[in-house]
């Protein structure tokens, strides 16, 4: 694949990361599609155009959710959605296929070194997913930390999350681009972000434009315990 895709004028770290996504996907279809002694297929179909690059990874078996607990699996979703431009899903009792698309000229995320943050993340695992709780402001320029953050736990979108919004501040020109990424990723693992938002806040009617993409409800959950 990577002398296919040098073949196709991709730069040296696009063919990185779109290999290490698409080794990602095989591997995640080898090892979860058949259960048991039940043997199957992997078909990795490739297409170049000029301004894009998608391959599809497929398998013939039967999806499985990860657990929820943070730990070192279940992270394939995850590593593929940072490596490449855009990570689509399609599953179906037939089977399972995951296409991973890469622009030509693709730009990373900039960030300056000493960029201010000006929110904090506390998490909390809870059965059958991850909750968090997000204060602060996200300003345009910290959108994409929150983003990573909360794709992380999510493990890329595998695990149900829960975010509370009910000590968030003002800023939100950050954080609706980065629920709204959360929220897609979500969805095409086969879940649904769930977002609390205090009636008549900032922060609420900000995310009224993303409601056909997540739940958005009015109580506030339980405040973590143990978080941090």
């Amino acid at each position: 694949m990577a002398a296919w895709l040098d073949d196709a004028g991709l730069d040296e770290d696009a063919v990185a990361n779109l290999v290490l996504a698409v080794s990602e996907a095989v591997s995640n279809a080898v090892e979860h599609a058949y259960e048991g002694p039940t043997t199957g297929t992997v078909r990795v179909r490739g297409e170049v155009t000029d301004s894009t690059v998608c391959v599809a990874v497929s398998d013939f078996g039967r999806w499985r959710v990860p657990p929820a607990e943070l730990t070192s699996r279940g992270r394939g979703l995850l590593l593929m959605r940072e490596n490449v431009d855009q990570v689509l899903v399609d599953r179906s009792p037939a089977g399972t296929t995951v296409t991973l698309r890469v622009e030509n000229g693709r730009e990373a995320d900039v960030e300056g070194p000493h960029a201010a943050i000006g929110h904090e993340v506390l998490v909390q695992e809870v059965s059958g997913g991850v909750e968090v709780i997000v204060r602060g402001n996200v300003p345009e320029h910290a959108g994409p930390t929150l983003r990573r953050t909360l794709t992380t736990l999510a493990r890329g979108g595998s695990v149900p999350l829960t975010v509370d919004l009910t000590e968030f501040g003002g800023q939100t020109d950050g954080l609706v681009p980065a629920l709204h990424a959360v929220a897609e990723a979500e969805s095409a693992a086969g879940n649904r972000l769930t977002v609390h938002a205090p009636d008549g806040s900032p922060v609420r009617r900000a995310l009224m434009q993303l409601a056909a993409i997540l739940d958005l409800r009015r109580r506030r959950p339980p405040r973590p315990s143990g978080a941090r």
